[in-house]
């Protein structure tokens, strides 16, 4: 109905059945200190992008394609934000800065106590980045003494000289495409700005059932709240707690289709 018919009704309900995804994914960017508010906003904007473009005839899951364009904005978001000093100037820094920290917490733990290489790493550890990733160890060694130093941030030009399997190489040139004024006009609809407005129409009680159920991400990754949980805490039943929570999202998408 969203591709044929341009139905905003049936976009506002994919978005929101989604949304537990997109702060499931800002989730793993907590480590570069941005505010996780911010990065849910970026990501609700790739999610909207997705929506937008997404085609159930090409035989592929919303939910799988709905994560590269979520990803995608929140890489260019922490590209544009995070500290101060430009130190992404190739692909190869690229690949390091968003690869580096979980490589690190790979190898913790392996030989914790030869951990004498310079930036922090061992010098197998070095050469093991470096294998892995295709850079120079000269490179795994720069990007760990800038980001341990605490004033970092990138925000730099493409070097189209090596590839890359990060995932900024995958993102859309959006130049020049019809779609992206209509996206352009769209994005408050799926900004934190527009949720938390369309939350803030709910009474306390129905507010509190969203949260808990759409928005929650558990720290191992599971969804928030169950009807059971939410109805033995309110002394209702789960019937009860589920209408609640049908009658808290219609009207949610009545506030964000008026947005």
């Amino acid at each position: 109905r969203l591709r044929d018919q341009s139905d905003v009704q049936a976009a506002g309900r994919l978005v929101l059945s989604h949304l537990r995804l997109v702060v499931s994914i800002s989730r793993q960017y907590a480590g570069y200190g941005l505010p996780q508010g911010d990065l849910i906003q970026e990501g609700n904007v790739g999610l909207m992008k997705a929506v937008k473009r997404f085609d159930p005839d090409q035989g592929v899951r919303l939910v799988s394609y709905a994560m590269h364009w979520i990803k995608a904005e929140i890489h260019e978001y922490v590209l544009k934000n995070w500290r101060t000093v430009k130190v992404a100037t190739t692909k190869a820094q690229r690949k390091l800065f968003f690869n580096l920290r979980s490589l690190k917490h790979q190898f913790k733990g392996d030989d914790a106590g030869n951990r004498v290489g310079r930036a922090g790493l061992s010098e197998a550890d070095i050469q093991r980045v470096a294998r892995e990733l295709d850079v120079r160890p000269e490179d795994v060694i720069e990007m760990e003494t800038r980001m341990a130093g605490g004033d970092v941030a990138l925000e730099a030009p493409v070097d189209d000289d090596h590839d890359t399997p990060s995932p900024l190489a995958f993102m859309a040139d959006e130049a020049g495409e019809p779609t992206r004024v209509i996206e352009a006009n769209h994005r408050d609809w799926l900004s934190s700005q527009g949720i938390s407005t369309a939350l803030h129409g709910l009474d306390d009680r129905s507010r509190r059932i969203v949260e808990e159920r759409w928005l929650k991400v558990n720290d191992n990754g599971s969804g928030g709240a169950t009807l059971h949980e939410l109805a033995a805490e309110y002394g209702v039943s789960a019937e009860r707690i589920r209408q609640i929570e049908v009658a808290a999202l219609k009207k949610m998408r009545k506030t964000l289709e008026a947005a």
